[in-house]
This record gives structure tokens, C-alpha cells and sequence, in this order.
């Protein structure tokens, strides 16, 4: 295999910053899920946070974006399809992809509009809020897919957050029964509670049949199957994931690897910042999968990688931390 993953999804500059507790009802602004808004409403905001708190961090960002980053961190080979726009925010983000070896559709990328850029409001608490405003990622679709790569590779990924988007969603139905027809595994994440809240059709529009590795928490899996009665979920799912990884915070994680269930340990750190947990998560997991792990040694390092990057501001971790948490777990 050329790659090891295929990712699809919104390419966006994350700007971090700590915020006080009463900000978000200050501002009328949902705590703990993410919010799509205008550019003007996005901006408007950005000088409030810039003003009040000052931007703690700036890094390339986008759920699945995180991910694949995390795949080739650890050594793994990553093909992200995305769309930014011919803009400083798109050259920054497209430099921080060259500069991690991850390949993209640079032949396929925006000339017009805003790339998109996402704020990161972080908490007392650790937790994270998101205000995401999508630029030219809105308009992403089967343009921007390069079946080529795709068919090159062991796994495919999509990111839960391209359902807000018809021609998005399109495309990642498109790349799921391309990689059906041609024996490509499937994974997808959930990706943020507010789209199994409040895209729960299409959610279930891109899962379809189902997919061969599905990436959620328990909030989101809740949610998903409409009950608050956590075995009921996870039965639930089989019906749709051949193969499942749920992370349950302080709990650590339960895994499906489509014969049993495994429990995977949590690490007690002290969390600062628990954006791009998730992402962290699912691309560890899929590293250690690619490179012929098994799934409790996946889970294992997912659960290390996590979290570490919890521990430390900003969705990724710094290159040269990839290869000591590796060695804790794989030696």
C-alpha cells in the first residue's frame, strides 16, 4: 500500500485561547460542542477572545486533519483531501502539511473565498468549545477526492463534521462506496456531539450499511443510539461498525474488534486542554492497526497518545513526542 490512511475533511487554522467559565453565557455561545457561524459572526468574536484573552496557540487544525497528522507523526503513511483558499490562512495550513508529509489534492485546491479557521475556547475545566467558521471547506465535494490515493490505501477515514455540508456529505458517501466496491477498509468518527444531536440523519446518510471501524465517545454514542444505557449503545452499534472504539474520558475506552469487548486503561495526567483528544485518539489507533498491531495494543497507545496531548495545549502533539509514546507502548 502507498498510504496507509486516506482521510477527507475540513481543512481550518485552529486559534486556541483560555477562557473564563461565564464567557459562554456572556456570549449565548454552547458550551462543550462545536457552533458553525458566519465569517462576520467568526470574526467578530476572534477580537473579543484576541482582545480579552490573547491567542494561546495557532496550529493547522480540522478533525480529520488531526488525525492523519497523527498517523504520520508516528511513522505512518497519510493522503488528506481537503479545500482551502488562496489565502494566508490556506498557505499556512497547506506549509504545515507539506512540512509533516502528509500528501494533498493540490491540484484540486480554491483560488476564491476564505479558508477556514475555527475557534478554540478552553475552559477552566479543560474542556473545549469550538465557533468554526468552514470558508471554502463548506463547499468541498467529489472535486476534491483522489480516488487514485484512495484506492492506494489500507483505510479510509471521514470526519463526522462533513454531514453540515450537502456537497461535503456527498463526497463522503462517494468515498465510502468507492472503497466498498474496491475492498478498501472503512473508518469514520462521529466527531463532535452536536452532530449526532443535530445531524443525526445524515450521520446515519454516510454510515449507511455501516463501516468497518467507527470512532466516537460515550456522549456521542449515547446520542446516536438514543439511549442513555451504555451496553444498549454498544449493542446498537455492532449493527452498523464491524469493529468499534468508544473513549469514555476518565474511563478510559471500550473496544469492539468484532469478536470481543476490550476495556483499555485511562492515564491519570492533569488535562489543560482536551481538544483534539479524539482525533489523537483515532490516529494512533489507526497507526498501530496499519502497522499490523493488534487492536488492545491500538487501544493501548490510542489511550497513551490521548492522553498526552490532553496534557498540553493545542489539538497535536510536537513531532518528537510521537516517537516516546511509542516506545512506552511498542517499544
Amino acid at each position: 500500500m502507498k498510504f496507509d490512511v486516506y482521510g477527507v475533511g475540513n481543512a481550518l487554522v485552529d486559534k486556541e485561547f483560555e477562557v473564563d467559565e461565564s464567557f459562554f453565557q456572556d456570549h449565548g455561545i454552547e458550551k462543550g460542542l462545536m457552533t458553525l457561524g458566519t465569517d462576520e459572526e467568526s470574526l467578530r468574536l476572534l477580537g473579543i477572545l484576541t482582545e480579552k484573552y490573547g491567542v494561546k496557540k495557532q496550529a493547522g487544525g480540522g478533525s480529520a486533519a488531526n488525525t492523519l497528522y497523527a498517523v504520520s507523526q508516528f511513522g505512518g503513511k497519510a493522503f488528506f483531501s481537503c479545500k482551502v483558499a488562496s489565502d494566508d490562512t490556506g498557505d499556512f495550513f497547506l506549509k504545515e502539511l507539506g512540512d509533516q508529509n502528509i500528501q494533498t489534492n493540490s491540484q484540486t485546491q480554491c483560488d476564491d473565498g476564505l479558508t477556514g479557521r475555527c475557534l478554540i475556547m478552553i475552559s477552566p475545566d479543560a474542556e473545549r468549545t469550538m465557533y468554526t467558521y468552514l470558508g471554502v471547506s463548506e463547499t468541498i465535494s467529489e472535486n476534491e477526492l483522489d480516488l487514485e490515493a484512495a484506492k492506494s490505501s489500507e483505510y479510509i477515514y471521514i470526519e463526522g463534521y462533513f454531514v453540515t455540508s450537502p456537497s461535503a456529505k456527498s463526497a463522503a458517501i462517494e468515498l465510502k462506496q468507492f472503497a466498498e466496491q474496491n475492498q478498501i477498509k472503512t473508518a469514520m468518527t462521529f466527531s463532535d456531539p452536536a452532530m449526532v444531536e443535530y445531524f443525526l440523519d445524515g450521520i446515519n446518510d454516510v454510515l449507511g450499511e455501516g463501516v468497518d471501524l467507527l470512532f466516537c465517545n460515550e456522549q456521542e454514542l449515547k446520542l446516536w443510539a438514543g439511549t442513555e444505557d451504555f451496553d444498549a449503545a454498544c449493542e446498537k452499534m455492532k449493527s452498523k461498525a464491524k469493529q468499534f472504539a468508544i473513549t469514555r474520558g476518565a474511563e478510559g475506552a471500550l473496544l469492539f474488534d468484532g469478536s470481543n469487548y476490550i476495556n483499555i486503561d485511562a492515564h491519570t495526567v492533569k488535562a489543560v486542554d482536551t481538544n483534539g483528544a479524539g482525533d489523537m485518539f483515532a490516529g494512533a489507533f489507526l497507526y498501530a492497526l496499519t502497522q499490523g498491531k493488534d487492536f488492545e495494543t491500538a487501544g493501548k497507545l490510542a489511550s497513551l497518545a490521548s492522553a498526552t496531548v490532553v496534557a498540553n495545549f493545542g489539538p497535536r502533539l510536537e513531532a518528537d513526542q510521537h516517537g516516546k509514546v511509542a516506545a512506552q507502548i511498542l517499544g
